[in-house]
């Protein structure tokens, strides 16, 4: 699953973050890319449509705010440019598709 491949990426790029910020956005940028694939994991538990759609919004937000955070990161000089350019295109494909499977579940509920 790409989203779990993207938490390995993840790890990868924070491991050079400085010993400080192991507890701030370190952890705040793992946590909310892990989120991405546990909420989508739950949803896919859950019985009804709103209930999955609940979760893949929740997954959705997760996945922006981890973006938004590496171009924090980037804009601290914790990471280069580049690493953030070379990542963003994954972060792209799942955000689409987790869109896409949001619409289907949508369209689910409203029948």
């Amino acid at each position: 699953m790409q989203s779990r491949e993207l938490v390995k990426d993840i790890y990868e790029i924070t491991k050079g973050f400085p010993a400080d910020e192991k507890y701030g956005l370190t952890s705040q940028i793992r946590r909310a890319t892990i989120s991405v694939s546990s909420n989508l994991a739950e949803g896919a538990g859950r019985k009804t449509a709103k209930d999955q759609a609940h979760f893949s919004t929740i997954a959705f937000g997760s996945l922006m705010e981890m973006l938004n955070q590496l171009i924090l990161a980037t804009d601290l000089h914790y990471i280069d440019e580049e690493v953030l350019i070379s990542i963003r295109p994954k972060i792209e494909e799942i955000g689409n598709k987790l869109n896409a499977l949001r619409n289907s579940q949508n369209k689910r509920i409203n029948k």
